[in-house]
């Protein structure tokens, strides 16, 4: 044999171990797919799939989605979310776009656009619309209680319901809403529970407080912290004309009391709170015992009286207790005759 013909016998020998190598592995592939090793399908099901995705932990960066027209909605109720001053505040420059009557932020109250836990967070809450609010005695819908804010933390007047604004806030909320489960039901919803001392609001102590966890960010005199360059505050003002009005659930010292104890002083959280219950609730009878807009026909609100909460600072009640103390406690005493004229256990 000559070289010639043993480089050809070579060449033959390595192409036909390269085809049976390729034959074997391509038998090998063939059998895991069969038995489902890579799981490929199902892990691309799981990632998709919404209840399985944590809402505590879900990405809500508003910045990530395009400019689709659904997209757009959702960045607009965003942006009214978090500088509503400029859009629909009192100095917006549009006097047909005045609803709101001070230059509040809807997130000065519900934290973090809307994320943060036990801070009225809106993940989930349209999943609970429309529900039953005592303030007004009936089944309301999600647009009746973005209006309710207007119209009392805003101290302004209500949105069109079927106008862009209204839209782009409930736009906002479904896209917030978008990996809650069914019941709208989450860890965080509303309010930390706080245990009410049994005794009036110490306003001194309340004074001291505010003075050493509070002005440094809302200003010795409550007046918060403008922004600079936009209408708007970096902290809002806690009474004033520029506050919430009277009308606000804020204002009553048991809901005050518990949203002070997850949030306040900034960087608090629920789980790691800076403030024991007695102080969240001196702190908050303080701040309430200011001055503050007052909300227009306030005896319209609760037309059963009976589901009015103890601590709404104005009249009427369903009850002889004076207004002081539905202001600034004892609490515990109303509580206890709504239980035995009424057979009902109030909380706040």
């Amino acid at each position: 044999m000559n070289f010639r013909s043993f480089k050809k016998q070579s060449f033959r020998n390595q192409l036909i171990i390269l085809i049976g190598f390729l034959i074997v592995l391509l038998i090998i592939i063939y059998l895991l797919f069969q038995h489902n090793i890579f799981h490929y399908e199902d892990d691309y099901v799981e990632l998709k799939d919404p209840v399985k995705v944590d809402p505590l932990k879900a990405d809500y960066d508003i910045f990530q989605l395009d400019d689709s027209e659904e997209n757009l909605h959702i960045k607009y109720g965003f942006e009214l979310f978090i500088n509503t001053a400029q859009y629909i505040g009192p100095e917006n420059g549009d006097p047909e776009m005045k609803y709101s009557g001070n230059n509040l932020s809807c997130t000065n109250c519900h934290l973090n656009a809307g994320t943060k836990p036990y801070s009225g967070m809106l993940i989930g809450v349209i999943n609970r619309f429309p529900q039953f609010r005592g303030r007004e005695n009936k089944i309301g819908s999600i647009e009746e209680r973005i209006n309710g804010c207007m119209e009392r933390s805003m101290n302004g007047r209500v949105l069109p319901v079927s106008g862009n604004e209204m839209k782009a806030f409930v736009a906002y909320m479904n896209w917030l809403n978008r990996f809650a489960p069914e019941d709208g039901k989450i860890k965080g919803v509303g309010y930390a529970n706080v245990k009410i001392p049994n005794r009036r609001v110490n306003l001194e102590e309340g004074k001291t407080l505010f003075a050493e966890k509070c002005a440094s960010c809302h200003g010795e005199n409550g007046q918060g912290v403008a922004l600079r360059e936009y209408k708007g505050y970096l902290y809002p003002p806690l009474w004033g004309d520029d506050s919430y009005n009277n009308g606000a659930g804020m204002t009553r010292v048991i809901t005050a009391a518990e949203f002070i104890k997850a949030n306040m002083p900034y960087g608090a959280t629920f789980e790691e709170p800076e403030l024991t219950d007695e102080e969240s609730y001196d702190l908050a009878g303080y701040i309430n015992s200011h001055a503050r807009p007052l909300k227009p026909n306030p005896e319209r609100d609760f037309p059963d009286l009976t589901k009015k909460p103890v601590s709404t600072p104005y009249p009427p009640y369903a009850d002889n207790f004076p207004i002081q103390q539905h202001q600034m406690g004892p609490f515990q005493e109303i509580m206890e005759f709504y239980k035995a004229e009424y057979g009902m256990v109030k909380t706040k």
